[in-house]
């Protein structure tokens, strides 16, 4: 019984880290077309064009204080897609600007 227990709880603390883990990695999303994100994109971003982020949010994240990276060629449509996640009440969205932004930026918060 004892056991049991231990190995529930070692497992349980376990899994627990790993939730910390995976929900404080931040989300990357290229709000360009699927064209331009076919082109090239942030290593692991998630391609949600500017015009759909309100509706697909949800496909990659309903915890509304996740760090959230946006961008795009330039910076307007991240901007766009930035203020959309804001009225939606997600907390902590920052707009990258373009997409060699993003590259230097995700060279710089993701872990080697």
């Amino acid at each position: 019984m004892i056991r049991f227990i231990t190995i529930t709880v070692v497992s349980l603390a376990l899994t627990l880290f790993a939730a910390f883990l995976y929900a404080s990695d931040p989300l990357w999303i290229d709000v360009r077309t699927p064209e331009e994100y076919s082109s090239g994109h942030v290593e692991g971003a998630v391609n949600i064009p500017y015009t759909e982020i309100s509706a697909r949010i949800g496909e990659v994240t309903e915890d509304k204080d996740a760090t959230i990276y946006v961008y795009c060629r330039s910076g307007r449509r991240s901007g766009i897609a930035q203020s959309e996640l804001q009225q939606s009440g997600f907390s902590n969205v920052v707009n990258v600007g373009g997409l060699d932004d993003a590259l230097a930026r995700a060279a710089e918060v993701v872990p080697e």
